[in-house]
C-alpha cells in the first residue's frame, strides 16, 4: 500500500509502482485499466506533481472513449490532457513530456477533422 505524501519526503516518480503499472498498461492499449493505476498514482502524488499526474490519467480516458467509438467523449478529454501536459512541463522530468505532446496533437487533429486513428500514444521514459 503506498504511504501518503510527506512533507519533505523526495519524490522519485519512477518508483511508484501505480505509475509504472499504469504507463504499462496505457503502451499496451488496456486504457480502462491504465485508467485505474494511473488515478492510483495520482492521488498519492505530491502536489507538484498532481497535475501531470492528471494528464496521464486523462490520456488513458480519451482514449478508452476512443477506443470504444466515443469520439466526442474522447476528443473533450484529450483536449484537457494537452492542455494539463503544457501545463506541467516542470513536473515531467523522466518523461518524454514532449513526445507524448506532439503524438497527442497528432491525435487532436484526426478527431477534429474525422480522420484515421493515428498510432495509440505511447508514454516513453527518459531516464
Amino acid at each position: 500500500m503506498q504511504q501518503a505524501w510527506r512533507k519533505g519526503a523526495v519524490w522519485r516518480p519512477m518508483t511508484d509502482e501505480h505509475l509504472q503499472r499504469g504507463i504499462e498498461l496505457l503502451n499496451a492499449q488496456q486504457f480502462f485499466d491504465a485508467h485505474e493505476e494511473l488515478e492510483n498514482a495520482w492521488r498519492a502524488a505530491p502536489p507538484d506533481y498532481k497535475l501531470f499526474y492528471q494528464s496521464l490519467v486523462q490520456v488513458a480516458v480519451a482514449m478508452h472513449h476512443c477506443s470504444k467509438g466515443n469520439l466526442r467523449g474522447g476528443r473533450s478529454v484529450l483536449d484537457r490532457a494537452v492542455r494539463n501536459l503544457v501545463a506541467s512541463a516542470r513536473a515531467s522530468a523522466g518523461f518524454d513530456a514532449s513526445g507524448l505532446h506532439e503524438q497527442l496533437v497528432v491525435w487532436q487533429s484526426a478527431l477534429a477533422n474525422g480522420g484515421e486513428f493515428p498510432p495509440w500514444p505511447q508514454v516513453r521514459m527518459t531516464v
